[in-house]
């Protein structure tokens, strides 16, 4: 079974088009998003329509939750907020309905755990293997084997025996029964990796492995959309940064 991990879209609609052309190519048996399908940049709702419009699980991000208003975004920075405040007015209310529904945690082929930030809360970073290894008290009594999260935007692979950082595209890793992992396929809308394509996972179950995926796409539309829409021009010009 091979499983397509997609997390951090942040209304890139150009960034989303792509990594899902790519995975319908790949031809993934399942689909799972980890959340922030919103925030950032300028399609919010297009977005969360193409996600809904394939029905695939999702869990509810911290942008989502801001931009739901379930969440205060006093937190955020400038930039951020400033997104969170023009999409909390431009997202439409059955997007809000749907998004505010989405859970914390997504659990599928029994094993396998899908978060936003962290096992322990949608905000929580796991940076490094020490933020990794933190999180595992969270999974103790849980049959977990791996866990999947985004919101750091950087392609991450940490196993509970070592610790381990993805190469670029096509980088396969290998998991082990024995072993624990937490993986974050990298952000589809924002990458922060100093590489500007989107990111994408696929998990095969019958193998065993993690492949870190890595796609073009038309980052100059999506930057004009930014600016058009009034918003911070610090948040397009990352995009073509990756950072």
């Amino acid at each position: 079974m091979l499983i397509a991990i997609v997390a951090d879209l942040h209304a890139n609609l150009e960034a989303t088009q792509a990594v899902f052309k790519e995975i319908d190519i790949r031809k993934p048996d399942k689909i799972v998003c980890l959340g922030d399908l919103t925030g950032y940049n300028a399609n919010p709702n297009e977005v969360v329509d193409f996600v809904r419009e394939r029905e695939i699980p999702c869990v509810m991000g911290n942008h989502d939750a801001a931009v739901c208003g379930l969440e205060d975004p006093w937190f955020f920075r400038a930039a951020a907020k400033k997104a969170i405040e023009w999409q909390f007015d431009k997202l439409s209310d059955d997007n809000r309905r749907w998004l505010s529904s989405c859970p914390e945690q997504v659990v599928f082929r029994g094993n396998y755990l899908g978060v936003h930030g962290s096992p322990s809360s949608r905000d929580d970073y796991i940076i490094d293997w020490l933020d990794a290894m933190r999180q595992l008290e969270f999974l103790n009594g849980r049959e977990v084997n791996a866990c999947f999260f985004g919101h750091s935007h950087r392609p991450s692979f940490f196993s509970e025996k070592g610790n381990a950082t993805p190469g670029n595209t096509g980088n396969i890793r290998q998991l082990h029964p024995s072993n624990r992992y937490f993986i974050n396929p990298g952000a589809v809308g924002q990458p922060r990796d100093r590489d500007p394509r989107a990111a994408f996972g696929l998990f095969d179950l019958q193998r065993m492995t993690f492949e870190f995926c890595r796609v073009e796409y038309d980052i100059e539309t999506c930057q004009k959309k930014i600016m058009q829409a009034g918003l911070p021009g610090e948040l397009a010009r990352r995009l073509a940064r990756g950072k």
